[in-house]
């Protein structure tokens, strides 16, 4: 059957294929009878291309014979993810100079992180889809790259000194730089580490701050966001277990967007996470682990969406954010075919996705 770009579309197509999400779920199904709300939300996930049924459609398409269709495995990236894809590229090889035991490229890397942040109005926190990759490394990089940006709004959010912006930034892109001194087969291990290999997984706090102290045009605090961010406000991070004060706010700052971003991205041995589910858990760390008040911060500040918002369901249901009260900013009221699903009330549901809004 005929793929055609969904800008094509119309009322009353029989979708001849399922149609799926970036992160691999159906979005609707074969067989569906599409609606104005369905295109609505086509266009809202961002997909490019679906297989349909209509009666004479094929007869049209060969009365255009110069109508391209496109090609439906080729994805048309945002200039925001161009520029991701293009940070994560130097990144990578930032880390195998290093690696090498040449020096960390810092203007290069300044640059590169310069052009991203170029796109960052375009960035949504919980919605922004990440390139692919087929690079089982890229994890790291794409983790970091994500850090980065987010840190780069937390800055901003949190009120820090404009001259500070940058450097959290860099924070966020560096603070797992001490991981190329790990044993790849230790970093890259798929199955339950032994105490040791965990002990030594531990040391690339250490390493990081090694690398990067007395890099000029790196401030202290970029320094020990390496060294900290897997400090706790309690004392029960690590490496050195410091407490409250003694943790620098960069540090403070990058810990939230790396648990954040670990979570919700796939790894080897994980799926991910529910951005919203995080949320929560982050919330119920705060007190005693993370910085409440930047945790807060950060919890408003990425469920501020606009009423009319596309989201998907834990129970796979698709609806729109109609209400979200301050207090409760993870468990909004959601329109769901003409019913108020109150994800307050309803405590075994929850957001699993929202849809891009840029």
């Amino acid at each position: 059957m005929p793929v055609i770009p969904v800008m094509k579309a119309r009322v009353g197509d029989l979708l001849d294929k399922d149609v799926q999400t970036a992160l691999g779920s159906i979005l609707l199904e074969e067989g569906r009878k599409l609606t104005e709300r369905d295109l609505e939300i086509l266009q809202a996930f961002l997909i490019p291309f679906i297989e349909v049924k209509r009666e004479g459609l094929e007869e049209q398409l060969e009365e255009v014979p110069n109508a391209d269709a496109g090609n439906p495995s080729e994805i048309k990236l945002s200039a925001l993810q161009q520029a991701f894809k293009e940070m994560e590229a130097i990144l990578k090889r930032s880390f195998s100079m290093v690696a090498s035991g040449m020096k960390l490229p810092v203007l290069e890397l300044r640059n590169g992180l310069q052009s991203l942040l170029a796109h960052i109005d375009n960035y949504n926190v919980i919605s922004f889809q990440v390139p692919s990759s087929d690079d089982k490394e890229s994890v790291m990089y794409r983790n970091s790259v994500l850090c980065a940006m987010t840190s780069y709004m937390m800055a901003k959010w949190c009120k820090f000194p404009e001259k500070d912006w940058m450097q959290i930034a860099m924070a966020g892109l560096l603070h797992d730089i001490g991981n190329v001194k790990v044993d790849p087969e230790i970093l890259y291990k798929t199955s339950r580490l032994t105490e040791e290999e965990r002990q030594e997984i531990r040391q690339h706090t250490i390493y990081g701050l090694r690398i990067l102290e007395g890099v000029a045009s790196l401030n202290q605090g970029v320094w020990l966001a390496a060294l900290q961010h897997h400090e706790r406000i309690d004392g029960s991070g690590y490496p050195l277990k410091v407490k409250g004060d003694k943790i620098h706010p960069y540090a403070k700052i990058v810990s939230i967007t790396d648990v954040y971003h670990a979570m919700t991205s796939n790894r080897n041995y994980k799926k991910a996470e529910s951005p919203y589910l995080v949320l929560e858990e982050l919330y119920a760390e705060a007190f005693g682990k993370l910085d409440p008040v930047y945790v807060q911060t950060f919890i408003e500040r990425t469920t501020q969406f606009h009423v009319g918002v596309f989201v998907r369901l834990s129970d796979g249901r698709i609806g729109e954010i109609v209400f979200s009260d301050r207090n409760n900013p993870t468990r909004p009221m959601v329109l769901v075919h003409g019913n108020i699903v109150n994800l307050m009330q309803e405590r075994n549901l929850y957001i699993r996705e929202v849809f891009a809004t840029n």
